[in-house]
């Protein structure tokens, strides 16, 4: 066989799986997380229908180019984080480029110090740099976020540093409050702005024992999602002060942001403000119950080596690494789902070497229901399906 046709096949199986898992989770009885885009147009309409007219007026005319239900979002957002303004953007990578080469311009120099793992390195394809102009330089690749050391003895000039609260891909990982205060304090003295990447910022209030607004109010300027934590649409806001704001503002029209008409999201992200972030520190106290649950189930099973990651959650998402390729773990969750009716791990595995996997456990409504022994016992139907030997 070619190593085309190869790749075709070994893209059909993920395919496949990805189906699998897909239909599994939507006919599982119990689940640690059931997150609306995973639902069908219908029951995401119905949502709106529902909750809508809880938190907006529906007889208020539509929006135009971001006006109404628009500036009302926005002012609620800037409220909540303590900023004197903030922007509504339809995606986050467009929010966050907008507002660091408007810093580049305020400070004259495009130069965005962030850590290896920040979400423009990893997932933007180089965005920052092709599409704006910046040039993204790495204080660090490790596993955690950049220390005041590192940001106050990092050897090249920048104008801005962009600090990812929680760091999702090194295991939705947040430091100390007094670290983020050393560190931001740090940029300071080299005379660069921060800028917080709070995509999932919403729920670190339980971690750092602080109110949003105190936490973004470290930042120069916040950016943060309504789909990722709040259940919405999609949709993004960058929040700061009025003139960076204006500024942005400008530049979203310019970088094609100035959609017709975006209720429907916007709609949906209120919904969330409402219902989801009160909830969010219950979700992050339940994921380390969900956490403890799984250390104590594997080593009962006896595998030979796992770990949760953060070994107490930060937040209400973490990582689990087990010892075995991704395939066999991905067979044995869905497995488990068709055969019990319940999914314990709901997102694929990601394979990081030689018979190293992990794959991440989000916690949110549905789980709360999970006690420790039943994680415990899933853990159990889990790894009985695992192959032997491997």
């Amino acid at each position: 066989m070619s190593d085309e046709a190869e790749q075709g096949e070994e893209r059909s199986a993920q395919e496949r799986m990805r189906e699998r898992r897909a239909a599994a989770h939507r006919q599982a009885r119990r689940v640690l997380s059931r997150t609306g885009f995973r639902g069908t147009i219908g029951e995401r309409l119905a949502l709106l229908q529902e909750a809508g007219p809880q938190v907006y007026d529906l007889d208020e005319p539509a929006d135009m180019y971001g006006d109404r239900i628009v500036a009302a979002l926005e002012k609620r957002v800037a409220t909540l984080l303590g900023t004197e303004a903030a922007a509504f953007f339809p995606t986050g990578t467009m929010a966050q480029q907008v507002a660091l080469r408007c810093w580049a311009a305020r400070t004259g120099d495009p130069t965005v110090a962030l850590h290896a793992l920040a979400h423009p390195e990893v997932h933007e394809r180089n965005a920052l740099s092709q599409v704006s102009g910046l040039r993204p330089v790495r204080v660090t690749s490790e596993p955690r976020l950049p220390t005041a050391d590192e940001v106050r003895d990092f050897t090249e000039p920048f104008g801005t540093l962009m600090l990812e609260l929680p760091l999702r891909d090194a295991g939705f990982v947040l430091p100390t409050w007094g670290e983020l205060e050393a560190t931001v304090a740090a940029a300071r003295e080299r005379d660069a702005v921060v800028h917080f990447d709070g995509a999932r910022l919403w729920e670190a209030t339980e971690h750092f024992g602080r109110p949003l607004d105190e936490i973004a109010g470290l930042a120069d300027s916040v950016y943060v999602s309504f789909y990722k934590s709040l259940d919405g649409f999609g949709g993004a806001a960058l929040a700061g002060p009025r003139a960076l704001v204006d500024d942005a503002k400008t530049w979203r029209h310019r970088y094609g942001g100035m959609v017709f008409q975006q209720f429907p999201t916007v709609l949906s992200a209120l919904v969330g403000l409402e219902r989801e972030l009160p909830r969010l520190p219950e979700y992050v106290r339940h994921a380390r119950v969900v956490a403890a649950g799984l250390r104590e189930g594997f080593a009962a099973a006896k595998v030979p080596w796992a770990r949760v990651h953060p070994e107490e959650p930060h937040t209400h998402q973490f990582q689990v690494w087990l010892p075995y390729d991704a395939d066999a773990l991905e067979e044995a969750a869905v497995r488990q789902a068709e055969e019990t009716s319940v999914l314990l791990f709901a997102s694929g595995w990601q394979p990081v070497g030689p018979g190293i996997s992990f794959t991440e456990v989000t916690v949110v409504a549905a789980g709360l229901e999970w006690t420790a022994d039943d994680v415990k016992a899933a853990v159990a139907e889990f790894v009985g399906r695992l192959p032997e030997g491997s």
